[in-house]
This record gives structure tokens, sequence and C-alpha cells, in this order.
């Protein structure tokens, strides 16, 4: 298989997927949309992984690449009809790029946290052999609210109600971080930026220090879900 991935921003890599990917014996190509690199060909591919990012969906004056990424996502799903996984900011693209809509939440959600899948996710593809509650990494102020059509609800949390949705029958989005591995929230930490968006977010640095220890606590049962969704999108 070979995985097309889409990447915004330098700190916010694959993680856990890369892993899955060669440990599968399949190839991946890394398009970093953030330095302006094109979208190749996209029928070379047979699945589309498309990352989290600070930037908003709708900051296209920004990150003018957000059009054609955009683009390059319905025709992913419409026309091509491959498989596709949206992770964050990609959840929130495919929502967009479908027709739905998402807009800034009154509050942020940050930190490790749990999630609780709906009833529609038992018969779903990758979330059907998933725990009922899964604790997970969130950091994101944007959510869906209207969602495209032949959507369903697989995931939710008490700040968000679309936690994770599947369109049609090919494409998924989760709005929390399953690529995450150990290292990875002390690694966006070294980001300015990043260190103090979360402690805006969180209310101080402790709090922050404590997001770090938490996500490496739950890097190992994270990158079991990662595997069994991975192991399942190969079969789609």
């Amino acid at each position: 298989m070979n995985v097309l991935i889409f990447q915004h921003s330098s700190g916010e890599n694959p993680g856990a997927f890369l892993e899955h990917i060669s440990s599968c014996g399949d190839t991946a190509k890394v398009v970093h949309l953030y330095d302006r690199q094109p979208i190749p060909q996209l029928d070379d591919f047979d699945l589309l992984l498309v990352l989290g990012g600070p930037m908003d969906v709708w900051e296209t004056e920004a990150h003018p690449w957000l059009v054609p990424e955009k683009q390059a996502i319905r025709t992913w799903i419409q026309d091509l009809k491959r498989p596709y996984f949206g992770i964050c900011l990609g959840h929130q693209l495919l929502v967009d790029a479908l027709g739905g809509k998402c807009i800034p939440m009154q509050k942020p959600e940050i930190g490790v946290l749990s999630i609780n899948l709906t009833d529609n996710a038992r018969s779903d593809p990758l979330f059907g052999p998933l725990p009922h509650q899964i604790r997970v990494l969130q950091w994101h102020g944007v959510e869906a609210i209207d969602l495209p059509p032949n959507s369903s609800v697989l995931a939710q949390s008490e700040a968000c109600a679309v936690q994770a949705l599947r369109v049609s029958d090919r494409a998924w989005g989760v709005q929390f971080h399953p690529e995450l591995v150990q290292g990875t929230i002390q690694s966006w930490m070294t980001d300015p930026a990043n260190h103090q968006c979360a402690v805006d977010w969180l209310g101080c640095v402790d709090a922050v220090q404590e997001m770090v220890t938490d996500s490496d606590t739950i890097a190992e049962e994270q990158f079991k879900v990662t595997s069994s969704i991975y192991t399942r999108l190969r079969q789609i």
C-alpha cells in the first residue's frame, strides 16, 4: 500500500502511523504543505492521511495551500473513493471540504481526556473493535457543527459532540490525536507558540507539565488504537 500524507506544520508529524506503515511493509509520501510542496498525482496512492495543524480551515488567505488541499480531499473521496483518515485539522478539513461547517468553540478542549463511542461505532469497520471509552489527547479550539451528507458520528466527549465521524463508507475523521507516541507533547512544547497556547488554555505552567506526563502515560494504549485503525484501513 502507498500512503499519501498531508502535513501542515513542521512539528505535527505522522507519529505512530509511520511506524505502522513501515511495519506493514507499506510506503509513504509526506507532503509538507506548509512549505508549499505540491500535491502529487492522487492516482498513485491507496490511502490519504491528513494530519493536524495550528491553522483553521477558513484561513485560506494566510495559508492559500488550503484551497488546493480541500479540492484534493474532495477528489479523493468523491471521485477516487479511496480510504481517508483525518486527524484534528484533517478531521475539520474533511467536514469543510464536503460541505459541512466548523466554528470556534466557546472553550477549547485540551489535555488527556475521555471520549465515548456512540452506538453507530459498534458496526463501524474502524471503531467497532475499540473500547467504548478511550483516553485520548485533545488540543483544539474548533469543532464541527454541521456535517456533510451521509455522515455518522462515532465518538463524542463532554465538550465536543463530534469527536469522530465517518462520511459515506471510506472517509473518517477524528478530533483527537491518535498519532501520539512517547515524547510527542514534550516535543510540541519546544515551540514557544505551542507552549504559550497550552499555558493560556490550561491556565498555568504546572497544568502543561501534567498534560505532557499524562500524554506519555497513554502513549502505549494509543499505539494499540492506531495499530488497529491502520490495519483495518488497509482492508477497506
